[in-house]
């Protein structure tokens, strides 16, 4: 957006010094202008925690103001002091998390985050998926693996017991299976592979084990074809 902006305005200096002319002006100018709508990030103030009170915290990020600096920690998601993206943008690592939890409190588009985060909308792209990206790489293995601190033999009693007290006529069921189709854009190669007949999507599949706790206990995805992993169960 900046590289467009400062072409438009070469040009217009240009034209006003007679250095070109209307037939070089209009189609240069014209050439030059972004099909990305300008949002004027420029007139924000820069992102402080301090400022925001707890209900706006609460709304926007999901998370009590409290405990937002307790998901950097070392004891949790790891979070480093900076996020580098690869065409070189530079986050805090604390912001970087807010805008990856502002992104996911759905509904919200990048737009939506300007003003409070003043960066233009591809830069609040390459930092959500940097930060997802790190998150994966650290702790995926969470849902994605045996958790031993959440799926121990005595967490799983308690699960049972709890459902158990809940009305249910089993006394060993520790979880519920769920399913989720996550709609993506149509590929060029294996369409048919991807393609969801019953939401008439393209898309891939997760499925996963939800504890009465509310945490997902384990995740198998993403996959294209129907899934029956948990029949056995």
């Amino acid at each position: 957006m900046n590289k467009f902006k400062t072409c438009r305005d070469l040009l217009l200096l240009s034209y006003a010094d007679n250095n070109i002319s209307d037939e070089e002006f209009v189609p240069l100018y014209d050439c030059y202008r972004s099909k990305n709508p300008d949002f004027g990030y420029q007139s924000y103030d820069v992102f402080d925690l301090e400022n925001m009170n707890s209900a706006d915290c609460k709304s926007e990020f999901r998370v009590e103001k409290a405990d937002l600096p307790r998901l950097t920690c070392t004891d949790a998601l790891h979070i480093p002091a900076v996020f580098h993206c690869k065409q070189r943008s530079i986050c805090d690592g604390l912001e970087g998390l807010f805008v990856l939890l502002r992104r996911t409190s759905y509904p919200c588009r990048f737009s939506d985050m300007i003003q409070r985060f003043p960066r233009p909308v591809s830069a609040l792209s390459l930092i959500t998926n940097e930060v997802i990206d790190f998150i994966y790489d650290n702790h995926c293995h969470l849902v994605t693996e045996w958790n031993r601190d959440i799926l121990s033999s005595v967490a799983l009693q308690q699960y049972a017991e709890t459902i158990s007290r809940k009305g249910s006529p089993l006394n060993n069921c520790f979880g519920f299976i769920d399913g989720t189709v996550r709609p993506i854009s149509r590929p060029e190669n294996g369409q048919r592979i991807v393609y969801n007949g019953h939401k008439r999507v393209h898309g891939l599949k997760f499925q996963s084990i939800a504890l009465p706790n509310g945490l997902i206990g384990n995740i198998f995805g993403p996959v294209g074809k129907s899934l029956n992993i948990f029949t056995e169960y």
